[in-house]
């Protein structure tokens, strides 16, 4: 049977992604809204605060899914359904296992619920009910919905998001209405509940569809479980990069108010919103590539794998070249019209954010790949990554408050994945010199460089102000995205390499 084309996979997975983004960010505002005016402050808080808790037991997961995901690329390959049965077989008993240990653990979280919210307006019977309802929901995915990770492994991510995402928006607008006629905390968390419930029957439906033979059984997975001893392998070491990302997120706020105020987390979080909002669009037009590398790399074809790479590193540089140009000139002006000019942060500041952006937009595939190599063994390197992060953010927050802060991230997100990572991938992917990966990045880097100083040459032909109205600022925006546009993309398809190539193919949707 032929291959279907990564590709057509690839943006099909990217255009799910992007319409149901949109559907949830629009559906969001009023959503919150809704459920502010009608249910309270209060109440959202409770709900947002409890689902943050069982959060953290989640962490129970351990990276299982992940390592079952690349065990799953090669015989996904190779057409291997014997195989694909018997690894989904090991999954569902692994997630058996865990879901009965996040069961546990939320029981004995259970009996400190008083404790953590002692002063509330709400009675137990609703805390409690809300909490078991949002931990049934999630023990689902570790007893029922496990199959899931196959449609991933297989390019086939845009099912689970288009079910997952159309009852989600679907279970929203039932509790948006239920919020607005009856204001019943109960009846929300019912509908919470009963969407999770429903969600897993239409999904397992689905993969029943797509895989009429898979037949895995959770008792086979505990006698094949010694079969395949790289699951656990690559799960301790996953788990160490888990530990060290969610590090890597949480410290930031935490040291912000430690060292400068509790004002300036607000602060930086106005900031933060936008960002981030920025580059989980970004991400969502990539997610659905990770699967295909891994399908590549199983297939074995270096040179491919190389073109590849360079193609998809040629968009990510082209794209954060072009995130931090809008950012620079657009989110302060945003900023002044959404919520005032006291709300400004320092250019300094600004510039330091930036710098972060453009590090975690153009080097954030370096993983994808050494993921689908099976490359998680440095797991030195996350907790190296976290160590810096937290003792310069100390140091130099103490110094120079908020920029010090944000600078422990950016060196050691530069000296371990910026850095380490292509030179490990280098090393023990493509087992070759990474001298050219250098010389190529710094060409990307340069081409940014003339392009935003040929901008700044001819930028005064601009008479808009931005910060005169929300229209000024759209016309603002699409006429600097225009002009600098034109340069930037006519250097990258002359300059760049890998773009053209990128192009060609997206154009023709081929593999």
């Amino acid at each position: 049977m032929a291959q279907e084309s990564r590709v057509k996979k690839s943006l099909l997975n990217a255009r799910v992604n992007l319409i149901f983004y949109f559907l949830t960010l629009a559906l969001s505002f009023f959503s919150r809204k809704i459920f502010l005016d009608c249910l309270g402050a209060d109440f959202v808080g409770l709900t947002g605060t409890l689902q943050n808790l069982l959060g953290f037991l989640n962490l129970a997961e351990l990276g299982i899914g992940s390592a079952i995901g690349y065990v799953l690329y090669k015989p996904l390959f190779d057409h291997d359904e014997a195989k694909i049965n018997e690894i989904i077989s090991v999954f569902g008993y692994l997630y058996r296992w865990i879901g009965r240990i996040i069961l546990g653990a939320g029981c004995i979280l259970a009996c400190f619920l008083p404790l953590i919210f002692p002063d509330t307006q709400f009675e137990l019977g609703i805390i409690f009910f809300a909490y078991f309802a949002f931990l049934a929901s999630s023990l689902i995915g570790y007893f029922a919905n496990y199959k899931q990770t196959l449609l991933g492994a297989d390019q086939k991510n845009y099912v689970v998001t288009a079910y997952f995402q159309t009852a989600n928006i679907v279970k929203v607008l039932i509790q948006m209405a239920s919020a607005y006629y009856t204001g019943s905390y109960y009846l929300w968390v019912v509908i919470e509940l009963a969407f999770g419930i429903i969600y897993s029957f239409i999904l397992n439906w689905k993969i029943n569809q797509v895989y009429p033979w898979l037949k895995s059984e959770v008792k086979q997975g505990k006698l094949l479980f010694k079969k395949y001893p790289e699951v656990m392998r690559y799960t301790k070491q996953l788990f160490v990069h888990k530990i060290g990302n969610m590090v890597q997120c949480q410290v930031a706020p935490l040291l912000i108010y430690a060292f400068v105020s509790l004002q300036m987390v607000a602060f930086y979080g106005n900031y933060s919103i936008i960002i981030d909002k920025v580059q989980a669009l970004i991400n969502n037009l990539f997610t659905g590539l990770e699967a295909g590398i891994g399908n590549l790399i199983a297939e074995g074809n270096q040179n491919k794998i190389e073109k590849v790479f360079w193609e998809i590193t040629s968009v990510r540089y082209y794209i954060a070249g072009f995130t931090v140009f809008l950012i620079y000139y657009l989110i302060n002006p945003f900023i002044t019209l959404w919520l005032g000019k006291e709300y400004i942060l320092s250019n300094s500041v600004i510039i330091i954010i930036l710098v972060n952006t453009y590090l975690r937009i153009s080097n954030g595939y370096n993983a994808s790949f050494l993921f689908g190599y099976g490359l998680f063994n440095d797991t030195w390197a996350p907790l190296t990554e976290a160590t810096i992060n937290i003792v310069i953010a100390i140091i130099a927050g103490s110094i120079w408050g908020l920029p010090g802060i944000l600078m422990g991230n950016i060196i050691s997100y530069l000296l371990i994945v910026c850095i380490w990572k292509p030179y490990f991938l280098y090393w023990k992917g493509f087992k070759k010199s990474s001298t050219d990966y250098w010389l190529n990045i710094l060409r990307y880097i340069v081409i940014l460089a003339i392009s935003w100083y040929s901008f700044i040459l001819i930028k005064n032909i601009i008479t808009i102000t931005p910060i005169q109205g929300y229209l000024n600022f759209i016309f603002f925006a699409i006429t600097i995205l225009l002009i600098f546009g034109t340069i930037y993309t006519l250097m990258m398809l002359f300059l760049g390499i890998g773009f053209n190539n990128i192009i060609h193919r997206l154009l023709n949707k081929t593999q």
